[in-house]
């Protein structure tokens, strides 16, 4: 191990340590990328440095990141890839909640820290800047799921510090780490796609983790050829190279199919060449990493260039979600940063999309996406040439829209995830969606009165629908009602997609210690009668009125709480239902985290930052 820095290029600096440790150095300023055990602060002033700007993360392995309390009693800012914020910022709490007995999950979470280090987020194509040096953050997933390269111009051409995405020419650091769910090998197509991605920017090095400074033009096509081999034998992917050379596919000569995304992503193309995205979530989908928490979930905007280039495209100036769930809409925020894309949503469930925390239902995107222009189901609305029409589509979700168009003289019916399977029949209900009896009867017959030539769907292939298609949907719909109004109770009192009467809003709150806020209880229930509600309070939690009577016609009401002096995690507020028929229990819950004005300084902060 190298006890000393060395000079690598000009201007950065390396030591050997639990992992590379690259100092980048502008007069005695330097910014760290990666941190090791912290031994590079002890020599730093053979460099010259007095000051040291910022440390970067290129991935949360504990071998990057093991050191960084010291950074921090250092007062040196850090920050960490986004995605991965949770493993170091909150990593006490993964620690807690981390799954053990029967766990599939194969990600190297375990190898985050042990503790939780403040830390603020690198997002994914910013440009950061630190002691008058630049710092381009690029996604490259592969030997994690959140992994980013750090990219600087140097006097001798572009470099990247690429964590562990590959140690040498031919060579990775990990083949385990890339095994992303129980059997599969995730992190091997995206290792792949995120090598040809950084040799397709022009820079000219790499520096890695763990090996040493190679050159990208004679590292990268050695890896990918023996990744692209092993990637043969597993099965994994075997269309990425001929999806890569082509992401988009023509419908019709001004509508777009995306080959590589999840969900299924169409783009509608103006004479003044702008785009605008139906659906964006998980761009060139190279497989699934298991788990559900943030750092499973990585979109990216991978296929952009190419669709921008292939197609004369000029600007992605808007995009509309089919509904809210995360595989439809978790690239948005990237496209509205990045590109400027203005979000266009149905106001039925727009507020999901800016205030996720409010609900509790599956599949919501971790952070607010800001509506830029709401419509209302049933009224037209104009997008250059284009005339589209939204209307309500409940079933697979209550809040979810279709979008009537007309394009190259065909009529397009664009329908989320309403229908499944390949022939495009099956209902694709969910009941903790707020499923409806009636839901697939009423959109059979909305797509007989639309009859469109084209049907798209959220994952399944598009369909040129006939009347047979039709009488198939509604005598589908007309079943499946029966079904449910044979098999449940028919007191009336709920709906067959919820089995609970109330919910709070919001459902999550985060509060500082001794906060006073509101929340509120609405009735979800049909029937009209008489109500009395009672909070179930934690510990000290207080109310000064936590017993109301809600009339006949009164669907709401609100609380006044407020949080205790000492910090909690997801202490849960309960309220008891009793109506005319007796004591229904506890119909609903919110959870509730307290923090102390130190966190809560630091995540507004981080906010801001953001």
């Amino acid at each position: 191990m190298a006890e000393a820095l060395t000079e690598v290029l000009q201007g950065i600096y390396c030591v050997s340590d639990s992992c590379n440790v690259y100092v980048v150095k502008k007069g005695d300023r330097a910014v760290l990328i990666d941190f090791g055990t912290g031994r590079v602060l002890d020599l730093l002033k053979e460099i010259g440095v007095t000051k040291v700007e910022a440390v970067l993360l290129t991935h949360h392995h504990r071998d990057q990141a093991e050191g960084l309390k010291r950074a921090v009693r250092e007062q040196i800012p850090v920050f960490v890839p986004e995605t991965e914020y949770g493993l170091v910022a909150e990593a006490s709490h993964m620690w807690q909640a981390r799954e053990i007995y029967n766990n599939y999950n194969n990600r190297q979470d375990r190898f985050s820290i042990l503790e939780s280090v403040p830390a603020q987020p690198l997002q994914d194509y910013e440009t950061r800047s630190f002691g008058g040096m630049d710092f381009f953050i690029l996604p490259t997933p592969g030997h994690t799921t959140g992994s980013v390269s750090v990219v600087v111009e140097t006097g001798e051409g572009k470099a990247a510090f690429t964590g562990d995405l590959i140690y040498a020419p031919g060579k990775v650091w990990s083949l385990a780490a890339t095994q992303w769910s129980y059997n599969g090998g995730e992190g091997i197509p995206y290792t792949i796609l995120s090598l040809l991605d950084l040799s397709d920017r022009d820079i000219r090095w790499l520096l890695p983790s763990h090996g040493e400074l190679m050159e990208t033009k004679k590292a990268v096509e050695p890896t990918v050829d023996g990744l692209a081999r092993l990637r043969n034998l597993r099965g994994q992917n075997p269309r990425l190279f001929q999806l890569r050379e082509r992401p988009y596919e023509k419908i019709t000569e001004h509508v777009l199919f995306n080959r590589t995304s999840m969900a299924n992503s169409y783009v509608l193309l103006s004479e003044s060449r702008k785009a605008l995205m139906i659906d964006f979530g998980y761009d060139f989908m190279a497989g699934p990493a298991s788990g559900t928490d943030r750092s499973a979930r990585r979109p990216w905007l991978y296929t952009i260039p190419s669709l921008m280039r292939e197609f004369g495209v000029a600007s992605i100036d808007a995009c509309i979600p089919t509904h809210y769930h995360d595989d439809h809409v978790a690239g948005l925020n990237l496209l509205k940063r990045v590109y400027g894309a203005k979000v266009i949503c149905p106001e039925e469930y727009a507020d999901i999309l800016e205030h996720p925390d409010y609900y509790d239902i599956p599949c919501l995107w971790y952070d607010p996406i800001s509506v830029d222009r709401r419509v209302k189901c049933g009224q037209p609305f104009r997008w250059e040439e284009y005339e589209i029409t939204p209307f309500a589509l409940s079933g697979h979700t209550r809040f979810a829209a279709g979008f009537l168009f007309e394009a190259d003289g065909q009529r397009f019916l664009c329908t989320g995830d309403q229908y499944s399977g390949g022939d495009g029949r099956m209902p694709n209900y969910v009941y903790k969606n707020i499923f409806d009896y009636a839901d697939f009867s009423r959109s059979a017959r909305l797509y007989e009165m639309f009859r469109p030539d084209w049907i798209l769907s959220g994952h399944w292939p598009w369909i040129r629908p006939d009347q047979a298609f039709y009488e198939a949907l509604k005598e589908d719909g007309k079943q499946l009602e029966q079904l449910h109004r044979q098999l449940l109770p028919e007191n009336g009192e709920r709906n067959p997609g919820n089995d609970f009467h109330l919910a709070f809003f919001p459902y999550q709150k985060e509060a500082a210690c001794g906060e006073t806020f509101q929340t509120e209880v609405r009735l979800l229930s049909e029937r009209d009668q008489q109500v009395r509600l009672s909070l179930l309070l934690p510990e000290g939690f207080g109310c000064e009125e936590p017993q109301r009577l809600l009339g006949k016609g009164e669907r709401s009401c609100t609380f006044t709480v407020k949080a205790p002096e000492r910090e909690l995690r997801r202490a849960r507020i309960g309220c008891r239902m009793w109506t005319e028929d007796g004591c229904l229990g506890t119909q609903a819950e919110m959870l509730v985290t307290v923090k102390g004005a130190e966190r809560d300084f630091e995540r507004s902060r981080m906010e801001t930052d953001r």
